[in-house]
């Protein structure tokens, strides 16, 4: 746990940063072939898409639903865990941005004719995937506030089928998929222990 507590931002930026560098090469191969496995000539699954869809608005839901809830009932403990999600949202966008444009990492539908999108209009660089990690803020947030199974399970199955669908859907890699989990967790345990320390009084 004190390791946990002394991670910081730029640790994360580092270790994803490192992490690409060590899955490139022979392991490009790897990814790409599993990719192919997963994608289909017509991602069109409506399960798929909508899981994939229902990121952001339950993103934006969950900050926005404990804060309201906090301030309407004067409850502190909400208004703390709504703060927490909002400032594990705010850490995820910036690691996850500043990682497709130092990464600058093309969708693989752009680089692979086999490989078929739902959407070949969406723009923006490959890695990390923000929809998956998005997801795993979301997800690991809900855990560390609430340690029931009834919500850690079900938030992180959600989670991982987000990531499946990204891969399905032939907007990610598999190593996009997996470090956008990894500085999704990462950002939520961030705000967690910096709510814990700025908010503590409160």
């Amino acid at each position: 746990m004190l390791f946990i507590q002394r991670i910081n931002l730029k640790s994360i930026l580092l270790m994803a940063g490192c992490f690409l560098f060590a899955l490139s090469g022979k392991t490009q191969n790897a990814d790409i072939d599993l990719l192919d496995k997963i994608n289909p000539q017509n991602p069109n699954a409506g399960i798929w898409i909508n899981t994939s869809k229902s990121v952001y608005p339950i993103t934006a839901g969950v900050p926005v639903g404990l804060l309201a809830a906090g301030f309407i009932s004067h409850d502190k403990k909400l208004q703390k865990q709504g703060w927490e999600a909002l400032g594990t949202i705010v850490i995820n966008t910036i690691a996850t941005q500043g990682l497709k444009y130092t990464i600058n990492r093309q969708r693989p539908f752009e680089k692979y004719n086999f490989i078929y999108p739902y959407d070949a209009t969406e723009t923006g660089k490959s890695f990390p995937s923000g929809h998956t990690s998005m997801a795993f803020a979301t997800a690991t947030t809900l855990s560390l506030q609430y340690k029931k199974w009834y919500v850690v399970v079900p938030a992180y199955a959600w989670a991982a089928g987000v990531g499946y669908s990204r891969m399905y859907m032939g907007e990610h890699y598999p190593t996009d998929v997996l470090a956008g989990a990894v500085i999704g967790a990462g950002s939520a345990f961030i705000s967690h222990w910096a709510t814990q320390k700025l908010l503590h009084k409160k």
